[in-house]
């Protein structure tokens, strides 16, 4: 999650920073908003399957709740620190603003592997999450959801959890459920739906057909999948992709040249989008070092995975012919990065806005579990593709207006909002 030389809070901060200063924001909005209004850090004690005791440590930060509820998921994942967590949750309150929905942003977490647990250890934790944290979060106060290495499975344990410490049945506490158990119909595709949603629409902004342009991208998780598969539905050749393998603890780049194959990888990849050397080879796939993605000679990036990945090293080996990159996960490009990326002209599409797929489908939830009506999933990817189409077309506007780069413009506007919001109610 962080290395020595990158912290993902100080990230956001610097990014915030930025537009604060352009928009002329007075000193009290601007600290409001440039830290977490509350944190909560706990420990969750588990008896492990072999009769052990282990604690796990556990957060919740809530960033802003001015415009609606807090949002945001909940990570499992061994690296997991806190400043990832208080990140995440500013890029969430400005996801949900740049698309405009009436939620504020949140995010969680446990420091822990679930690669290495038994589901009945995985319970556990969800349910013991909720009992350190059902004070703070609720169906009108902070909705969570899955994120990296949870999922819906998770989260039923976790509403479950929080219906029996409140006695009461409350769907729209917890997003991201089974369907048939209050979850959305289109919410598996959402994210990744979301992020060629704005790719097709930057794609018309720079007058270039799909079906012209080839794509390399990094992650081979929900995310990743959804979105290659709209894009080569679009017409558009994806040509590696990098994932990592558990058995060797490190990243492949999973190379075909004629175009991978999404359905052949996904039978040969566990539930977790690591992907079977051995299988792959017979397929075909060259196998290469993880960063080989990020250098290949195409048209598009997609980082689909952690943060971190187009950094002031790296972004050096992107290749010359790129000329989208469509930010599927969040905080992928460090500013540094950034900087190199607007001198080359390369087009960006900002995560905050291209990933809103998720948060956007997850309202979507909310509002369906909190009218007890439930949409068919055109319904729910007609209304997703009109909103993120809507949001690309408020940024790219004032991008081009303003003469301003695409994170700036979309910053700008999420910014202009929630200190609005926070304006209007008085808090500063």
């Amino acid at each position: 999650m962080e290395n020595a030389s990158y912290n993902p809070f100080r990230v956001a901060q610097s990014q915030f920073d930025k537009v604060a200063a352009v928009l002329e924001l007075d000193e009290g909005v601007k600290g409001l908003l440039r830290q977490p209004s509350r944190e909560l850090h706990f420990t969750i004690p588990v008896r492990m399957d072999d009769g052990s005791v282990k604690v796990f440590n556990g957060f919740r930060v809530q960033h802003n709740d001015a415009r609606g509820p807090a949002k945001g998921g909940i990570r499992f994942h061994p690296m997991e620190t806190i400043d990832t967590v208080r990140a995440l949750s500013m890029w969430m309150t400005w996801k949900c603003s740049v698309v405009d929905i009436p939620l504020g942003g949140a995010k969680g977490g446990v420091i822990c592997d679930p690669h290495h647990l038994s589901l009945r250890e995985q319970e556990q934790i969800c349910r013991g999450w909720i009992r350190q944290t059902a004070k703070l979060v609720g169906p009108i106060s902070d909705v969570p959801a899955p994120d990296v290495m949870t999922n819906s499975q998770h989260m039923l344990w976790m509403l479950d959890e929080y219906e029996v410490l409140t006695g009461g049945r409350y769907p729209g506490f917890i997003t991201g459920k089974p369907v048939g158990m209050g979850g959305s119909l289109g919410r598996t595709e959402a994210t990744g739906f979301g992020v060629v949603y704005v790719l097709r629409e930057a794609l018309k902004t720079l007058g270039i057909s799909p079906d012209k342009t080839t794509a390399s991208v990094q992650g081979f998780g929900n995310v990743a999948q959804y979105a290659i598969q709209l894009y080569t539905r679009l017409g558009g050749t994806v040509v590696a992709i990098s994932c990592w393998d558990q058995a060797d603890k490190v990243s492949y780049t999973y190379r075909k040249k004629a175009g991978i194959n999404l359905d052949e990888l996904r039978a040969i990849s566990d539930k977790f989008g690591g992907i079977d050397q051995k299988k792959a080879g017979d397929l075909g796939y060259e196998r290469l070092p993880g960063e080989e993605w990020l250098k290949q000679d195409v048209d598009i990036l997609i980082p689909a995975a952690l943060e971190n990945q187009i950094n002031n090293a790296s972004v050096q080996s992107i290749a010359k012919g790129v000329k989208l990159i469509a930010e599927g996960a969040n905080g992928p490009t460090t500013p540094d990065a950034d900087e190199v990326l607007k001198q080359r002209g390369i087009f960006v599409c900002p995560d905050f806005l291209a990933n809103a797929g998720g948060v956007t489908c997850s309202y979507f939830e909310q509002v369906q579990c909190n009218m007890n009506f439930f949409w068919e999933k055109d319904d729910v990817l007609t209304k997703l593709d009109t909103k993120m189409t809507a949001a690309f077309a408020a940024v790219n506007d004032i991008a081009r207006r303003k003469k301003l780069y695409m994170r700036d413009a979309a910053y700008m506007i999420a910014i202009n909002r929630v200190a609005d919001a926070v304006k209007q109610r008085g808090w500063a």
